[in-house]
């Protein structure tokens, strides 16, 4: 776990997730594969939680309190439950909430020894400082992946016999 890597990854999201949806019609951002699955829209909204609440408070606490005190479960859906705003404010809050989340992960200036450091996820038990990061940018890029799919099943029945070399548009892009 390289922590540069890491951080090159996480800062690159949002230009990723705004060349994607940046000007889009709202059918496009909030169009999903039905029950139980989200929206492009509803994904960036799950990001935008996630560094809010997932992935830096968790990293601080590692730093503060070890294993003495266990995370606080991450609500995977709050996001739907936020009011809708429309899609370039959305945007333009990921690029924010980033931004202030790498300055805060640079200003706790850790060293390759911190990444050992251990926590208490509530579920998975002790988990180190380094795999937290890491789930943080498969996290991202797997969240990106799925708003690739969500956006190609628009065409999954127009693509005519192409849909059989096109696995994207046949799987469903579940709720995390």
């Amino acid at each position: 776990m390289e922590l540069s890597d890491a951080m090159t990854i996480l800062g690159r999201t949002p230009a990723v997730v705004d060349t994607l949806l940046a000007g889009l019609p709202d059918e496009w951002l909030h169009h999903n594969d039905g029950p139980g699955t989200w929206s492009a829209y509803d994904i960036v909204g799950h990001l935008l939680h996630g560094d809010a609440t997932n992935f830096l408070p968790r990293a601080r606490m590692i730093r503060e309190h070890g294993t003495e005190k266990a995370f606080v479960p991450f609500d995977r859906e709050a996001m739907l439950r936020e009011e809708r705003e429309p899609g370039e404010a959305l945007l333009a809050r990921l690029r924010a909430a980033r931004e202030a989340s790498l300055a805060e992960l640079v200003a706790l200036d850790l060293t390759p020894s911190d990444l050992d450091r251990r926590g208490t996820h509530p579920d998975l038990g002790e988990v180190t400082l380094g795999q937290l990061l890491s789930a943080w940018v498969a996290h991202d890029l797997t969240h990106v992946a799925q708003i690739g799919e969500v956006l190609a099943r628009r065409y999954r029945d127009d693509a005519g016999p192409w849909r059989a070399f096109l696995p994207a548009l046949d799987r469903t892009a579940e709720a995390e």
